[in-house]
C-alpha cells in the first residue's frame, strides 16, 4: 500500500510540531516555503478542520481511504466518534509496536510489522493496520529478538507511560489490556474538529 514517504520536517513545521515521533527539535518553528516566517492570513475554520486531519493522518501515517474507513467504524461504535476513532488509530499494530518501544518511530514500527519481526498471540503478523484486541500480546519474533534496531529502540525506554499497555521483558513484548482513555493519549489532536469535517 502507498504511503507518505516525502520529507517530513516539511510536513511538521506545516503543524508546528514534531507529529511523527523522531524527537528532533524544529530549528525552524514556522510553516515551509518563500513565504512561511511572515503568514498573517487568518485560516478559516474549515481549513483548522481540514488541518486537523491531516495531522492525524501523518501522525498515525494512514491514508485516507484508510481514514474514512476507520471514522466509519468509530461513528457506528458506542461511545464520542472521535475518541473512538483515536482509539481504534492506537490499536494499530504498527502503533503498538511503536508504544511498546520496539521502534523509534511508527514508520520504523511499520517496517518491523512489514518485514515479519513481530508476532500477535505467537503467530507472525505482517499487516501495519492489523487491528490489536484487548488481551492480545505483541512481541518480536524469536529470531529477531537480537536485531540492533529493535534493542537500541528498548534501551531505556520508560514502558510505565502508557497505562493501557503491559511490558513483559522476559516475553520481549506486551499485551493491550484496554483500549486508552483520551486523557492517556499524548497525540495533540483536536478530534472533535475531525468529527465536525466529516459531518459536513
Amino acid at each position: 500500500m502507498a504511503r507518505y514517504i516525502g520529507p517530513k520536517t516539511r510536513i511538521s513545521r506545516r503543524f508546528g510540531e514534531d507529529i511523527f515521533g523522531s524527537g528532533k527539535v524544529l530549528k525552524r518553528n514556522f510553516p515551509p516555503g518563500q513565504h512561511g516566517n511572515n503568514r498573517r492570513r487568518k485560516q478559516t475554520e474549515y481549513g483548522l478542520m481540514l488541518a486537523e486531519k491531516q495531522k492525524a493522518k501523518y501522525t498515525y501515517g494512514v491514508l485516507e481511504r484508510q481514514f474514512r474507513n476507520l471514522f466509519e467504524k468509530a461513528s457506528a461504535k458506542d461511545g464520542v466518534t472521535g475518541e473512538v476513532l483515536l482509539q481504534l488509530l492506537e490499536a494499530r499494530l504498527d502503533n503498538m509496536v511503536y508504544r511498546l518501544g520496539m521502534a523509534p518511530t511508527r514508520a520504523a514500527a511499520r517496517q518491523l510489522v512489514s518485514h515479519r519481526h513481530i508476532t500477535v498471540d505467537g503467530q507472525v503478523v505482517n499487516i501495519p493496520s492489523f487491528t490489536v484486541k484487548t488481551g492480545q500480546i505483541i512481541a518480536v519474533r524469536e529470531k529477531s529478538k537480537s536485531l540492533e534496531v529493535i534493542n537500541n529502540a528498548l534501551a531505556g525506554f520508560n514502558h510505565s507511560k502508557y497505562p493501557w499497555i503491559e511490558w513483559d521483558q522476559n516475553l520481549m513484548g506486551g499485551k493491550l489490556l484496554h483500549l486508552p482513555e483520551r486523557a492517556d493519549i499524548p497525540e495533540n489532536i483536536k478530534e472533535q474538529k475531525i468529527v465536525e469535517l466529516y459531518s459536513k
